[in-house]
């Protein structure tokens, strides 16, 4: 249990961090090809930074509070009807 709560801080922390430094990211890892398509122009590779780091910490929480299961059970009843 303990495990699981310091893990899912860990990557709640991570994600935190790509969130606010989303530029630092840009300037050391360079732009995302697909995200400036898609997303914007300039802008799109550092809001995809934004989105992952959003992602992440949203699955860090989800792991911090044994939440992951159910969700996953939810996504794959919407995906596979039959489940």
């Amino acid at each position: 249990m303990l495990g699981r709560i310091i893990l899912g801080l860990i990557i709640a922390a991570v994600g935190a961090l790509v969130t606010i430094k989303s530029e630092w990211f840009y300037e050391n890892f360079g732009a995302i090809p697909s995200a400036d398509k898609y997303l914007g122009t300039e802008g799109g590779s550092r809001l995809a930074y934004k989105l992952i780091g959003i992602l992440a910490s949203i699955l860090g929480f989800l792991i911090m509070t044994n939440l992951i299961q159910s969700v996953l059970d939810m996504i794959a009843k919407i995906l596979i009807p039959g489940i």
